[in-house]
Parts: C-alpha cells; structure tokens; sequence
C-alpha cells in the first residue's frame, strides 16, 4: 500500500466521524482549526483519489438538492483499519523529531474511532516519547546558549518551551483520562 499523507488520514478521520462530499471537506479545512490543511481543490480531491484508490474509501453518487447530485466519501472496512492502525501505532522519536502536530491529529481522533482507553495509551506513549525528547533538546541548549546569538537563542527556547508545554499538557489530559476511565468504571459497578 502505497504511503499515507497527514492529508490523507485527516480526511479518513473526517470520513469516520460522517460521509462527506469533497466540498464538505474543504469547508471544515477553511473554516476551523484544520486550516493547517490545504481547502484547496487541487489538494482534496487528489488526496481523496489516492485513498480510493487505495480501497480506504468509496465514494457514491447521492441526490441533492433540486438537479444537483453530490459525490459523497465513505470510509471502507479496509480504511477504518488503517485509521485504527495509524492512531494506535507508537509514538516514535521522529516523530517528536518532526513535529508533534501528527501525533496530537491521532489524538484529536482517536476517542471516537478506538475508544478512551486507547486514547489513554496513545498519551502515555506519547509521554514516554517526549521525556528523553526533552532531555536531548535542554542539552543541545546548554550548549548553543553559550555560543548563539541571542536570536539564535531565543529561536531554541521558544521551540523548547513549546515541547514543554505539550508534555505538562500531556500529563494533564493523561490525568483527565485516568479520573473519567476510574469514575466510568465506578458507574458500571
């Protein structure tokens, strides 16, 4: 199977949460958070191509309003796998190395395609991922502050106080999850 773009398994997250048209789909790109994705036509509906083609998802023809018909996108079996797959896998160092904004799309996904404990995990990875992450980043920092200028400095610290503050946020949303998965397994007793 061919590779997967940050593209590609937005849209399979979207599609799980509802079939969508590709114009739905470029509305919630330009009109919410996700605006880090591209709404534009010359990067959705090749994206969702490649995942039909990939049999991750199908698309039918519906009918709309008046004469109008519209192309709706449906996630597969074989693409609700893959979404499963993609959320679940480990949190690795390239992925820190990279960026954390993959790791937190799974997240933002994830409670609604395998659940809250699964959610739990993928923080606790997360965590343990950013840990020596930090580490490595604080060393590299006592070494260039003492010959970078100061916006070179300056630079590293923002960068640094970022992954900071997604570890505490880590730490605070694994809590959240331990006190409701604990107080859900309370109600069921």
């Amino acid at each position: 199977m061919a590779r997967i773009s940050s593209l590609g398994y937005a849209l399979l997250g979207l599609l799980h949460q509802k079939p969508s048209s590709g114009y739905d789909l470029r509305k919630i790109f330009s009109s919410t958070s996700m605006k880090t994705y591209s709404d534009s036509p010359g990067a959705i509906y090749p994206a969702l191509r490649r995942l039909e083609e990939q049999q991750l998802i199908r698309s039918t023809i519906e009918e709309g309003v008046g004469l109008r018909r519209r192309q709706a996108f449906r996630l597969t079996p074989a693409g609700l796998a893959e979404l499963k797959k993609w959320i679940t896998a480990p949190v690795t160092r390239e992925d820190m190395i990279s960026g954390s904004e993959n790791v937190v799309l799974r997240f933002a996904f994830s409670e609604q395609v395998v659940g809250s404990r699964a959610s739990l995990e993928l923080l606790r990875c997360l965590e343990t991922a950013l840990e020596p992450h930090l580490a490595t980043l604080r060393e590299e920092y006592e070494l260039l502050k003492k010959v970078a200028p100061t916006s070179g400095r300056l630079a590293f610290e923002y960068g640094l106080r970022g992954v900071e503050a997604l570890l505490q946020w880590t730490q605070y949303a694994i809590k959240t999850y331990e006190k409701q998965i604990k107080s859900n397994g309370r109600r069921a007793s």
